[in-house]
């Protein structure tokens, strides 16, 4: 009977044990902390971001999850400002990481917005409008362009306030805050000349160029040597060294004419670096294209992919995996095959200009990328 008794207690002290190291076993397989088990990777993506078109996925923020083939996953409402009866235009999306939060910007000004619970934190009007911004590293400033007016606002993220103004020339518009922190590289449609800032006292502290014309949307690799330039009336791109001021290439697409754009009256507007700084992806807006091109000299030009509508931005995911043309569809970077088209919950396929990734970890933000596709080796 003892022995029975010795062998049953054995036995139930062996099974207390191994259902507390399954217990043990699943806590961590769940905990919050571990970011590498728990964290999502969604797919931002703000509309009416094509002007103000909602024939191109309507009005709000709409999620995707780029781990389960780019569904739908919801729309986050966005309250804001109004413009002839409709939403206003979207002009530029970015996330702060410490603060947690997404910003959009329209015609009109800003808002902030809680990674979340989803509500609208605040939203300010600015004096001539806002453009397409950009955020510090470290997540607290905000350089926020006028509405192609001839200033630069520098913002704090986490109020709204205004920081300082920066003057430029004419037509503020697109802008990269450097990975470094230390400068800022800012786009004036009216110069030909890339504008960069210094972060510390936030004055220009020098200027790239000049290039052939006036500076469209442009992207910089990683150690902020080189900028990858759309400028008017070109279809291609112009290369900058950074570090001499010195425009030092400028490629054209073989193969294909310039023609009439639906929009932004330029023939290439969107330029992005691939992740690993080995390629450039250039938008094609007549010919309905993205162009492929080597980064490094003689910029050798690598194939073309024909999209559904005419692009005007382009950006990558973070891993470089997937690229992300304005006009909708989700691109495997390597075999050049286009895998989806991003559609809402009610099947409609999605546009936009304005599209950022964000890593999350529950309710909170643990990685983000930009809607610039620069360099990250």
């Amino acid at each position: 009977m003892k022995n029975t008794l010795k062998s049953l207690t054995a036995c139930l002290l062996i099974a207390l044990f191994l259902v507390s190291a399954s217990f043990t076993t699943l806590k961590e397989s769940v905990d919050p902390g571990d970011q590498d088990k728990v964290v999502n990777r969604y797919l931002y993506v703000a509309v009416p971001g094509i002007r103000n078109y909602l024939g191109y996925g309507g009005h709000g923020l709409l999620v995707f999850d780029m781990d389960n083939d780019h569904k739908f996953v919801k729309r986050i409402k966005t309250k804001g400002y109004m413009a002839n009866g409709k939403p206003s235009n979207v002009k530029g999306i970015a996330v702060s990481l410490p603060l947690n939060s997404l910003y959009i910007s329209t015609l009109e000004g800003l808002q902030r917005i809680d990674l979340e619970t989803e509500e609208l934190v605040w939203e300010r009007a600015f004096q001539g409008g806002a453009d397409r911004m950009s955020i510090s590293p470290d997540g607290k400033i905000m350089y926020l362009p006028s509405l192609e007016k001839d200033f630069w606002n520098v913002v704090d993220c986490e109020t709204g306030e205004l920081i300082k103004t920066i003057d430029v020339v004419q037509r503020a518009h697109n802008t990269v805050y450097g990975p470094s922190g230390d400068f800022v590289y800012m786009g004036d449609i009216a110069s030909p000349l890339l504008h960069v800032a210094e972060t510390k006292s936030h004055t220009i502290a020098k200027k790239i160029g000049p290039f052939s014309n006036g500076i469209r949307p442009f992207t910089i690799n990683s150690s902020e040597t080189l900028a990858f330039i759309n400028v008017d009336d070109l279809l291609g791109f112009e290369v900058g060294d950074l570090r001499t001021g010195e425009v030092i290439a400028q490629i054209k697409v073989e193969g294909w004419d310039k023609g009439p754009v639906r929009r932004h009256g330029n023939p290439s507007h969107g330029v992005a670096l691939s992740p690993d700084e080995k390629e450039v992806w250039l938008c094609d807006g007549h010919n309905m294209r993205m162009h492929v091109f080597s980064a490094d000299p003689p910029y050798q030009q690598l194939t073309t992919i024909p999209l559904q509508d005419m692009p005007g931005w382009v950006t990558f995911s973070l891993d470089g995996k997937y690229v992300y043309p304005s006009s909708g569809e989700v691109i495997d970077a390597e075999t050049r095959t286009i895998l989806l088209t991003l559609k809402d919950e009610f099947h409609n396929y999605v546009a936009s200009e304005k599209m950022i990734e964000v890593h999350m970890n529950g309710g909170k933000a643990v990685k983000a990328g930009d809607q610039f596709g620069i360099g990250r080796k």
